[in-house]
């Protein structure tokens, strides 16, 4: 039995931490079934811990839900009540991985995600952007960055999110599945 070794030109084992400034966690569902709402939170923090051999790493992260946008302040304000995401009772949204595998020529993470108390496994597929420096830092050797795009899908059905509405003619308001989409930069730790 062979085992595969990964490859990462300019790859570093370490802890990284996400750069919320220049990451972005977004999502995307239908809505009256034939447009698409998009929506982000701007508030989440989140480690990557990348093990010598790449396979080996782990993502966790945390969402503050409050900080849901989607361009419309009396609609975020009806996402964070108790017919979607319960703030209240529920302030944040939690990402743990449970594996990295090889999908192909593609990397998938596996993980939990625990939403309104629910945990169920949401698989992410990864595109490495790359790994660099960063030319500002003060010390150009200690200014390791790595970049990230992870997309994947949920069901908020499964998540306790079902508060939908009819609308004339048949159909309903929103979709069931969302779209979610991650870009994501971090630095590592000093």
């Amino acid at each position: 039995m062979t085992t595969e070794v990964v490859e990462i030109p300019g790859y570093v084992a370490g802890t990284w931490d996400i750069d919320v400034t220049h990451s972005y966690v977004g999502f995307t569902v239908k809505h009256l079934m034939f447009t698409k709402v998009r929506g982000r939170f701007t508030s989440f923090e989140g480690q990557i811990v990348t093990g010598a051999d790449p396979l080996d790493s782990s993502v966790t992260a945390t969402i503050d839900l409050a900080s849901v946008d989607t361009g419309n302040a009396q609609r975020d304000d009806h996402v964070r009540n108790e017919d979607f995401l319960e703030v209240d009772r529920y302030p944040t949204m939690t990402y743990r991985s449970t594996g990295l595998r090889r999908d192909g020529d593609d990397f998938v993470l596996d993980g939990e995600l625990t939403l309104k108390g629910l945990t169920r496994p949401v698989p992410l597929r990864l595109e490495l952007g790359g790994i660099g420096y960063d030319p500002f830092a003060a010390d150009p050797e200690k200014g390791a960055r790595i970049g990230l795009t992870a997309t994947g899908e949920l069901n908020r059905i499964d998540f306790g999110v079902t508060y939908n509405g009819p609308i004339p003619g048949g159909g309903v308001a929103l979709s069931e599945k969302i779209q979610l989409t991650l870009e994501i930069q971090a630095a590592l730790r000093i």
